[in-house]
């Protein structure tokens, strides 16, 4: 029903972000809310998806129509569901994803959560030779987090990072084994903190 939505980011969640328009506030979920920091309080524009079941209807957001595009592909895999789909996009490497169906590399497609063994096999099944449009897609700008900040800044935002990961639907032991590796690194950001976080997560 709706391709996009442009409107002021008012507020950016773990999980989601509110859209304003005309007096409207839409909750919009999305992989990484906290991409979307430097454009809170400005006019965005947000491709979107309308899911509905019979007990809910829900709006899923994109950065580009590319990514909404890819968002489809899958959640048309059987086993794949909305949220899987986001947290196998909060991944910023759309490249080694599609490489890795390629190669039927079911370890790696398993470590996205709600993704087991079977759901990677249908996913290679599904989508294998598919995806050659979506090689193309760029990874996100990556952020080192060396701004300056205090100290309660990056607690607070190392807080929103986990929540977000759980909001993607990693199990609190995921999160909780890579916390360590995570604090060592020199990321301040919430938006860092969760790439720096996924890109462990990812590894064998």
């Amino acid at each position: 029903m709706y391709e996009y939505i442009k409107g002021v980011i008012s507020h950016i969640y773990p999980g989601y972000v509110v859209i304003e328009v005309q007096g409207i506030g839409y909750k919009v979920y999305l992989a990484n809310p906290f991409r979307l920091t430097d454009e809170l309080k400005k006019e965005t524009l947000v491709y979107v998806y309308q899911d509905v079941k019979q007990d809910s209807m829900q709006l899923f957001g994109f950065k580009s129509l590319q990514e909404k595009n890819l968002f489809l592909k899958l959640i048309n895999v059987s086993g794949i569901g909305p949220k899987s789909a986001l947290a196998i996009l909060a991944n910023d490497d759309h490249h080694g994803f599609v490489q890795a169906i390629e190669d039927s590399n079911f370890t790696f497609l398993t470590k996205f959560p709600g993704v087991g063994k079977k759901t990677a096999q249908q996913i290679v099944l599904d989508l294998k030779g598919k995806l050659s449009e979506f090689d193309v897609l760029e990874k996100g700008e990556a952020t080192d987090g060396t701004a300056a900040t205090d100290v309660s800044s990056a607690n607070r935002a190392f807080e929103e990072a986990m929540e977000a990961l759980l909001a993607l639907g990693y199990s609190v032991k995921d999160v909780n084994r890579i916390k360590k590796q995570l604090k060592q690194t020199e990321t301040t950001t919430t938006d860092g903190y969760i790439r720096e976080a996924l890109a462990f997560l990812m590894k064998k």
